[in-house]
């Protein structure tokens, strides 16, 4: 029996991208969620099943998948959604990729199923989509090439065209919470804490200077792991060139405000300014805008060794077709290793770089 590929929130805005991205691959998933109707009226018109679940009640999610199944979750935000599914997974020896841009949530995944998904014979990977397989690739690809220990890996995330009305109301909640939370960094060894915006950092990007503001990213969890010799790895976002420079007041006023009475939920109702929580770019304006990643390493002096450039569709897009490429290359056996596991080390850089390549990322 074909093992099966069930999209967990296939009725929201990501959870449709990946439906649509698997569809086009001539793959027919199976649609969960909590909305039967929403449900209904997605798989009808292509004759896809569809199974409720719902993460209040853990049992619904695990009834989903079984052995060798892939479960993909875009169930977010992670850390308050998302750990229904991935504990189904590794329960059951399912494959299991999301969406996730929250390094501690996947921080956590990582300590809590990884060993019962390898003894379950499943692989885990968290985070495979914009958020982070395009710095993970790009910086992958830099630390192979320099083929010596040591090195200063610096990875900006930057947008190509307007990303003004194109934000989705997911990845607003994810910032609107990252504001106020310290960013992961890696050195010499170890995981440190810093604010987010504390610093930037100046990319080449198409041939000209963009600065970009300290951010979270998983590259700091696998890149080292895979790259034992990397002696710091720090992740930026220069999506917006104010944003940048006013980042580091901007969250330490989000911090300030945090700990006020109320100041969460004035965060999160800062969030759902610009559009509906659960809505997104439509294709007309994801066309606008594509998504571009930079690796620099550079060594103890400061000089760069080795910049490696990556470029994709809009980022939601780019989301949806790495997740698709991910579910198939699990469903057909291609994983390289079990456990929770990053890019690199689930298919292998080799593996990795073709999979992207089909999700239409590009090594410049």
């Amino acid at each position: 029996m074909t093992a099966k590929i069930v999209v967990f929130g296939a009725s929201g805005y990501t959870g449709r991208l990946v439906v649509s991205s698997l569809l086009a691959r001539g793959v027919s998933p199976v649609l969960a969620g909590r909305s039967p109707g929403s449900l209904q009226a997605l798989a009808e018109p292509h004759g896809l099943t569809y199974r409720t679940a719902d993460v209040t009640n853990p049992a619904t999610v695990r009834a989903l998948v079984g052995p060798g199944d892939v479960l993909v979750s875009t169930v977010g935000p992670f850390n308050t959604f998302g750990y229904a599914a991935a504990a189904a997974a590794a329960d059951a020896g399912a494959h299991y990729v999301d969406s996730t841009g929250e390094v501690d949530f996947v921080q956590r995944v990582q300590e809590e199923f990884s060993a019962k998904a390898a003894g379950n014979g499943a692989t885990m990977v968290p985070a495979f989509g914009y958020d982070y397989v395009p710095g993970i690739l790009a910086g992958a690809l830099a630390a192979q090439a320099a083929g010596t220990p040591g090195g200063y890996l610096r990875i900006g995330y930057f947008a190509l065209g307007s990303l003004r009305r194109g934000i989705s109301g997911g990845t607003r909640a994810t910032l609107a919470q990252a504001l106020s939370r310290p960013t992961t960094l890696y050195r010499s060894g170890s995981l440190r804490t810093r604010r987010m915006g504390s610093t930037t950092y100046e990319f080449r990007v198409q041939d000209r200077g963009r600065r970009a503001f300290l951010a979270m990213g998983t590259e700091v969890l696998f890149l080292p792991e895979s790259y034992p010799g990397l002696s710091a790895v720090e992740v930026y976002n220069g999506w917006f060139p104010v944003l940048s420079r006013a980042a580091g007041p901007l969250t330490l006023a989000a911090g300030a405000l945090e700990r006020l009475p109320g100041g969460r939920r004035a965060l999160a109702k800062a969030a759902s300014l610009g559009g509906a929580p659960g809505g997104g770019p439509d294709e007309r304006e994801r066309s606008r805008s594509g998504s571009y990643a930079v690796a620099n390493l550079a060594d103890s002096r400061g000089y760069t060794v080795v910049e490696v450039h990556v470029q994709g569709p809009n980022v939601y897009t780019l989301t949806g077709e790495l997740l698709a490429e991910a579910a198939v290359a699990l469903r057909d056996g291609h994983a390289a290793a079990t456990g929770v596991q990053g890019p690199v080390g689930a298919f292998g850089l080799e593996g990795l770089t073709a999979l992207s390549a089909r999700a239409g990322l590009r090594v410049m």
